[in-house]
C-alpha cells in the first residue's frame, strides 16, 4: 500500500508545574565561572523522561502510568522519535514495527489489522477512549502508540481478541514550536506544524497541530489529499483540579483501491500499478471521510491517595465510499469480473468515562485501585448500493471501463444502528513484596444494539448482550532486572461489535476469547535496553465472519493461536538507538466445518519480524536503517490463495543544527516486490506494495 496509506507521555505533573520544574533545575545548576558567558541550556523534556526509543512506562494496559516491567502482559510501544525517524504518517508505518501485527487492506478506506491471528477491525482507541470509526488516522497529532496484546475488555469493553491499539495524542504543557515540509516520489506533499505555549503563571496551556498531504502514488489513478487540524487547551482551576479541551478535525479523500485478483492461488504477476477499476477513479472509485471530534477531561486530585478522571468524548463520522473492485475471476477464460457500487456512513457518537483512583495499604500489601464506569452510545447510519457483472476485463492486461457513479435505484442496505454501552470495572494492582506484585480486574458490560431497518419487508432486530471480562496476572521481580509473569483474560465480541446486527447473526451469541500467557522482561544497561519474551495461546469459540459481499455468515467455529513474540528496545550511549521484534504465531481453525477445518487465519504469517537501528554520528549528523520481513499468509478462509511473503529494507539520514533539520528517508531500498495486504475475505483484493521510493523532509523547530 502506498506509504501515505498507511511525537509520549509527559508526565502530569511537570505539565502542570512548569514554573517549579525550571525553579528546580536552575536551583541545582552550579554557578558558571565568571570567566565564560552565561550559558543557555534547553533540554528535551520528553526524552528526559524516558521517551526516546526505550519508554519505561505505559498507561493503555492499566489506565494509570505503571512500569512496563510490572505489567503481567505484552505491552509494544512505539515513540514519537521512532515515528519521526521513519517519517511515519500513517497507522500501517508506525504498526509494521510490532510484532504480531499483519495488515488488512481494509476495503481501500480504513485502517485495519490483525493482532496475534485475529482482526482488530474496531480495536482502535484514542487515549484509552473507543475510535472504532472506519477511516485512516493521521498521526500529525499523536506522541505515541501503545499496543496492548490479548484480550483487554476488562478496562475498554467488547473485542481486542489478538489486542487493541491506543493512540496517545499531544497534550499542552510544553513550549513547542515545530514545522516540518516533505517532499516525495509520487509528487508527495505534506507540511507539518505544532506550536503550544505555556503560560508564565502555569494557569493554562495551549497547543495547536496541524498537517496537509497531497500525493499521486505508485498505484494507478490513486491519490490523496489529506488535511488535519487539532486544537487543545488545558486550564487549571485550582491547585489539584485540571480541564483539558481538545478538538479534532480529519478530512481524507483517495481513491478506492482494492487491489489485485489471484489466479492459480497467487496474486496475478502484473505491474503493482495495475488497477481494476473504472478508467475514471477519480471521479467514480473515490472515498471521502471527514471526523470532528471533541474531548474534554477533568482530573482532580483530593489527596496523595485519591484523585479521579472524567473524559466526554463526541464524535462525528461521514464517509462517501465509492468503488469497484473484481468480484470474480474465471481461470478459464482469464478474465476478471467487476463489481461497482458505493456506501454512505454517518455516525455520531459519545462516550463518558470516570475513572477513581486509590492508593493504600493494608494487611501488609501496597494496592493501586482503579474503580470506573463507562457509558456511550454510537448511531451509525447506513446505505449502500451494489451491482455485479458490470464489466469485465482482461485477468492481465485489464483494458478499463469508464463508470458513472452509482446512484439511485434501490439501496442493497438501509439501516440505522444504535449502539448503547455501559460498563462497570474495578482493577487492583497489588505490591505483596518487592519481589512479587498481581494485577487483578474484572468488568460487567450490557451492550444493547438495534437496527432500524428503512428498506421495505425487512424488520427491526435488536438484542442485549451482558458480559463478565475478567483478568488476573501474577509478576515475580527476583532483581531489578528481572520480571516473570504469567497472566490470563476474557473478553467478549458481540454480533454486532462494529457494524449494525443483520438477519444471520442477530440470534447468535458473542464470541468469547480466553488469554494464557507467561513472559519475561529484562532490563540491561540501567534501564537503556529492555526485552520481552511472551509464551501465548489464544482460544476464540463461536466465531463467525461476514463474507466478501457481507450478505451471508461463514461459520469458523473455534480458532486458535499459539505464539511466541520477542520484542526489545534500546537508547544506548555513543547515540545508538534500537527497536527489534519478532513474532511465531500458529493460528489456526481448530473446530469448523471441513472445508475450514485445520486452515491457517487470514493474513497472519507464521513469522514475521523487524529492526530498526539508529547512530548519531556527530556533527548533527545520524544514519540509520532496518528490515521488515513478513511471511506467507492467506488470503481468504479457505487458504485458496497464498500471499507470497518478502523482506523490505529502509534506511534514514538526517542532518541537524540548532534549530534546522534535513532529513532523508529510503523506503523499500531494494525495490521488493510484495503484496502488503489482502482483504481478509476475498481472494481477489490483494494489495501490492510500493517499490523503491524517497522522502525529504526540512524541520525547524525550537
Amino acid at each position: 500500500m502506498s506509504r501515505y496509506l498507511h511525537t509520549h507521555h509527559v508526565a502530569r505533573s511537570l505539565a502542570a508545574c512548569p514554573v517549579l520544574l525550571v525553579g528546580l533545575v536552575q536551583a541545582q545548576e552550579p554557578p558558571a565561572p565568571q570567566s565564560l558567558p552565561p550559558v543557555t541550556v534547553k533540554a528535551d523534556v520528553s526524552k528526559e523522561l524516558g521517551a526516546g526509543y526505550n519508554p519505561p512506562n505505559a498507561i493503555s494496559a492499566t489506565k494509570t502510568e505503571a512500569p512496563l516491567r510490572d505489567i503481567p502482559q505484552t505491552v509494544n510501544v512505539v515513540t514519537a522519535e521512532v515515528m519521526q525517524d521513519q517519517h511515519a504518517t500513517s497507522m500501517q508505518d508506525v504498526l509494521k514495527n510490532v510484532p504480531g501485527v499483519s495488515f488488512s487492506s481494509g476495503d481501500g478506506q480504513r485502517d485495519q489489522v490483525s493482532i496475534r491471528g485475529f482482526s482488530a477491525i474496531a480495536d482502535q482507541f484514542v487515549d484509552g477512549i473507543r475510535d472504532d470509526a472506519l477511516y485512516f488516522r493521521d498521526l500529525s497529532n499523536v506522541d505515541r502508540v501503545e499496543v496492548i496484546k490479548g484480550p483487554a475488555a476488562v478496562l475498554y469493553g467488547r473485542g481486542s481478541s489478538g489486542g487493541l491499539i491506543n493512540r496517545v495524542t499531544k497534550k499542552p504543557g510544553l513550549d513547542v514550536t515545530d514545522f516540518a515540509l516533505s517532499y516525495g516520489m509520487w509528487a508527495d506533499r505534506r507540511v507539518e506544524g505544532d506550536v503550544g505555549r505555556v503560560f508564565a503563571d502555569g494557569a493554562a496551556a495551549f497547543r495547536i497541530t496541524a498537517a496537509h498531504e497531497e500525493a499521486n502514488s505508485y498505484r494507478s489513478q490513486q491519490f490523496l489529499n489529506r488535511t488535519a487540524v487539532a486544537p487543545s487547551l488545558e486550564l487549571r482551576l485550582a491547585p489539584q483540579t485540571t480541564v483539558l479541551l481538545q478538538a479534532d478535525y480529519l478530512q481524507d479523500r483517495r481513491v478506492t483501491d482494492f487491489g489485485i485478483p489471484a489466479y492459480k492461488g497467487r496474486p496475478v504477476a502484473v505491474d503493482p500499478s495495475t488497477y481494476y477499476g473504472a478508467a475514471n477513479a477519480r471521479d467514480s472509485d473515490y472515498s471521502q471521510s471527514r471526523v470532528y471530534s471533541g474531548t474534554a477531561t477533568v482530573n482532580h486530585r483530593f489527596d496523595e491517595n485519591w484523585s479521579i478522571r472524567n473524559a466526554t468524548r463526541y464524535y462525528h463520522y461521514s464517509l462517501e465510499r465509492n468503488n469497484t473492485l473484481v468480484g470474480s475471476v474465471n481461470e478459464s477464460t482469464l478474465r476478471a469480473s467487476l463489481t461497482h457500487g458505493n456506501v454512505y456512513r454517518e455516525e455520531r457518537g459519545w462516550f463518558n468515562q470516570t475513572d477513581l483512583t486509590q492508593k493504600a495499604q493494608f494487611l501488609g500489601m501496597k494496592h493501586e485501585l482503579l474503580y470506573g464506569v463507562e457509558v456511550g452510545q454510537q448511531n451509525k447510519d447506513l446505505v449502500n448500493y451494489s451491482r455485479a457483472n458490470v464489466a469485465s476485463v482482461d485477468l492481465f492486461n485489464p483494458v478499463l471501463p469508464t463508470l458513472p457513479r452509482l446512484v439511485g435505484g434501490t439501496p442493497a442496505t438501509s439501516n440505522l444502528g444504535v449502539f448503547k454501552t455501559l460498563g462497570l470495572y474495578t482493577q487492583d494492582m497489588i505490591q505483596f513484596s518487592e519481589q512479587w506484585k498481581a494485577l487483578v480486574g474484572v468488568r460487567y458490560d450490557r451492550f444493547e444494539q438495534e437496527t432500524i431497518q428503512r428498506l421495505p419487508g425487512q424488520p427491526n432486530l435488536a438484542r442485549t448482550d451482558n458480559a463478565w471480562s475478567p483478568r488476573a496476572g501474577l509478576v515475580w521481580q527476583p532483581s531489578k532486572q528481572q520480571s516473570y509473569y504469567l497472566s490470563w483474560s476474557r473478553s467478549f465480541q458481540p454480533s454486532g461489535e462494529a457494524f449494525s446486527l443483520a438477519a444471520n447473526n442477530a440470534q447468535l451469541a458473542p464470541e468469547t476469547t480466553r488469554n494464557t500467557e507467561v513472559g519475561a522482561k529484562y532490563d540491561f544497561l540501567d534501564g537503556k535496553a529492555s526485552t520481552t519474551v511472551s509464551l501465548f495461546r489464544i482460544e476464540r469459540t463461536n466465531i463467525k465472519v461476514a463474507n466478501a459481499t457481507g450478505t451471508a455468515l461463514i461459520p469458523i467455529g473455534e480458532q486458535r493461536t499459539d505464539g511466541l513474540e520477542l520484542s526489545g528496545a534500546a537508547q544506548l550511549g555513543g547515540g545508538w538507538r534500537m527497536l527489534a521484534g519478532y513474532a511465531y504465531l500458529d493460528a489456526l481453525v481448530t473446530q469448523s466445518t471441513p472445508a475450514l477445518q485445520g486452515k491457517q487465519a487470514t493474513l497472519t504469517p507464521r513469522h514475521s519480524g523487524n529492526v530498526w537501528i539508529t547512530k548519531d554520528l556527530g556533527h548533527g549528523f545520524g544514519l540509520g536503517g532496518g528490515l521488515n520481513l513478513v511471511g506467507a499468509r492467506q488470503a481468504d478462509p479457505a487458504n485458496t490463495v497464498t500471499l507470497p511473503g518478502y523482506v523490505t529494507a529502509d534506511m534514514v539520514a538526517w542532518y541537524r543544527r540548532g534549530k534546522f533539520e534535513a532529513q532523508l528517508n529510503v523506503y523499500n531500498l531494494f525495490n521488493q516486490g510484495y503484496i502488503v495486504s489482502g482483504h481478509g475475505s476475498s481472494p481477489n483484493l490483494n494489495l501490492p506494495g510500493a517499490p523503491r521510493s524517497v522522502m525529504g523532509t526540512v524541520r525547524y523547530r525550537m
